[in-house]
């Protein structure tokens, strides 16, 4: 993928607007636990960088998707991971589905809105019973004349303590013997309605940041208008938003473990032992050479993707490829990276601690390595035919 001057200046205006506006205050938001999303987006809105790839009827730019994943990958520019996750369910987790399939109500109440910063979306499919397993979701949505009654719970959802609404996987019927997937429907929900408590804040190993809630819905009423597409394709548009949330999350994480590495190799060549540098010793010079080749090669999955993706093609396979292959790659990174470190990097507040706690979640969260495991030994038709993508 050839990258413009129109793709460096995506970059360059994400990166600034990182260093500038989130890194000077990452260690307090560390601290608290949170971060003012509606502070923070508000001020992207205006640079109109939550819209890159969104329609220019709805704010955004109207670019391809190779214009989405500069954004993606200037993000890690962020000292820690929580925020830039939290600012990817903004652009590529909640809001992909009401873009294609949302009708023009939906796209003016609240994809318009999101991409000028003025709301705060979550992406709300996870429950407990129900994570990597997104068929077996319990969350049920009622049809009650012109409303839908929703009762159930969501876990782990990012921004749910501060979002404003969340595209919320539900069970709009039976699930029919022979598929747990022609039930589920998309709705928008908007958290501040009756019956929704959200406040149950999770306490997390990392991504400290960025604040992820449980969500209980107690007989939730909302206008049938708020169904995102047709009722029962819930399933399929939720596993197309899957593809750009696992290629963001893949570019996401490229300048953090670029980050990682370059603090190595600096602290390792400023620490003695044993009389000489620790980055003198050969077999610390060959596995920060062997992690450097591993980025390498995570960039070159996520182009190849992107390429794919931009040619309309299913990169159903490669998506998951990337999500898999930067996971792994990003707690290999951290955790060698660690060990050269010694004690130093041990400590919560050095950079390597900061990424070993919150790029652990990046194996967890969009779909478990096991998941993508899963999906590409189907795709490779492994036991069966190969599927293209």
């Amino acid at each position: 993928m050839q990258r413009t001057h129109e793709h460096q200046e995506i970059y360059r205006t994400v990166e600034r607007f990182v260093v500038d506006e989130i890194n000077p205050h990452v260690a307090e938001w560390e601290r608290d636990g949170v971060f003012p999303a509606h502070e923070v987006f508000k001020k992207m809105g205006d640079l109109g960088i939550l819209g890159i790839n969104k329609p220019e009827e709805v704010g955004g730019m109207g670019l391809d998707y190779s214009y989405q994943m500069e954004f993606a990958e200037a993000l890690g520019a962020c000292t820690c991971g929580g925020i830039p996750m939290a600012i990817g369910v903004q652009t590529d987790m909640a809001t992909p589905a009401l873009a294609r399939f949302g009708s023009d109500f939906l796209k003016d109440h609240f994809l318009k809105p999101a991409v000028a910063g003025d709301q705060v979306a979550a992406i709300a499919v996870s429950e407990p019973g129900a994570g990597s397993d997104v068929a077996g979701i319990k969350t049920t949505a009622r049809r009650e004349g012109d409303e839908y009654v929703i009762s159930g719970s969501k876990q782990w959802i990012t921004n749910g303590t501060q979002a404003d609404w969340a595209c919320t996987l539900v069970n709009t019927g039976d699930a029919d013997p022979s598929s747990r997937h022609g039930n589920k429907s998309l709705i928008v929900i908007p958290l501040d309605a009756k019956g929704v408590d959200r406040t149950t804040k999770l306490d997390k190993l990392g991504q400290r940041s960025s604040d992820t809630a449980i969500i209980f819905f107690d007989d939730v009423r909302v206008p049938a208008k708020h169904l995102i597409g047709e009722e029962g394709k819930g399933f399929v548009y939720q596993m197309m938003q899957f593809q750009e949330e696992r290629l963001f999350l893949s570019a996401s994480i490229l300048k953090a473990m670029d980050r990682v590495l370059d603090d190595t190799i600096d602290y390792t060549r400023g620490r003695k032992a044993f009389g000489q540098s620790v980055l003198d010793n050969q077999y610390v010079q060959f596995r920060l050479a062997e992690l450097a080749t591993e980025i390498e090669a995570v960039r070159g999955i996520i182009d190849k993707a992107v390429g794919a993706l931009l040619a309309g093609e299913d990169v159903t396979l490669l998506a998951s490829m990337a999500k898999l292959k930067s996971a792994r790659v990003a707690r290999e990174v951290c955790d060698a990276s660690l060990q050269f470190w010694g004690g130093q990097g041990f400590m919560w507040e050095s950079t390597v601690a900061q990424f070993y706690r919150d790029l652990r979640l990046h194996s967890i969260g969009g779909g478990a390595d096991e998941v993508m495991l899963q999906i590409i030994s189907k795709r490779l038709g492994l036991g069966g035919k190969r599927k293209s993508g």
